[in-house]
């Protein structure tokens, strides 16, 4: 197995992910704008938005655990740490973008700390949980339950990316450290489980070729696909409906 070679299932997983996204943010943007009265706060599509959270971040998990795990074969101490010290600080940077656009665009609501700024963190940590291995399901359960514990409890605005915030503060889109780094340590379990060393431990059967590219697309790109799919949906709804302003 060529050392650098991508997992497909991971990409197809975070492809599944990435187009649960879309058909989420596509139903928020309906009842957001006043388009169609869908009910995205409860019930279904509530737990619809957690699941896709889940999946993604478990994914980032799993996904970090791996290249750690390839790249610590070459790399050590701060040269290995500041691989991912770059990678983290450049998704985080992302998040600040989509903080500006969201803060212009809509004011009130916009993102201050959502799944873009979640994950940069989250890469950032993840090489001090890394040696923990397996024990990370321990970890990052005590995570999401302190998650919950603190729920409700309101706090100053700069403790906004550990889970407080103030009572009256709102966001569309609010991922937190507690519960939801949680999850990514979850993922480095998994990841330490199933891809030890950076290698599949329970072989699969390869896709055929022709399937190959269109079925890992969606999850090779799916940074793009997420920049770019609120921008794309809003004008399709200016459009389609004349109800979305620009």
């Amino acid at each position: 197995m060529p050392e650098r070679q991508r997992f497909f299932e991971i990409d197809i997983a975070r492809g599944i992910a990435i187009a649960m996204m879309v058909a989420f943010h596509t139903l928020f943007d309906l009842w957001y704008f006043g388009i169609y009265p869908v009910d995205v706060a409860h019930g279904f599509w509530r737990y619809f938005a957690f699941s896709t959270a889940t999946l993604f971040l478990l994914i980032v998990g799993i996904s970090f655990t791996i290249s750690y795990s390839r790249a610590e074969k070459a790399l050590s101490g701060f040269r290995l740490y500041r691989r991912f010290l770059y990678r983290g600080a450049g998704i985080f940077a992302l998040g600040i973008l989509v903080t500006a656009a969201t803060w212009i665009y809509l004011g009130e609501g916009f993102i201050v700390f959502g799944i873009l700024h979640l994950i940069g963190v989250s890469v950032l940590l993840a090489p001090f949980f890394y040696r923990f291995g397996k024990y990370n399901f321990v970890i990052g359960g005590a995570v999401i339950l302190a998650g919950f514990l603190i729920a409700g409890i309101a706090g100053p605005v700069w403790l906004l990316p550990l889970g407080f915030h103030p009572a009256a503060w709102w966001s569309v889109d609010y991922e937190p450290l507690l519960p939801w780094f949680g999850v990514v340590l979850i993922g480095l379990g998994l990841g330490s489980v199933l891809y030890p060393e950076g290698r599949r431990r329970i072989p699969l059967p390869e896709l055929p070729a022709r399937w190959r590219p269109v079925l890992t697309f969606p999850g090779r790109h799916s940074l793009v696909i997420y920049l770019v799919h609120q921008p794309v949906i809003i004008l399709i709804l200016h459009f389609a409906t004349g109800a979305v302003p620009l």
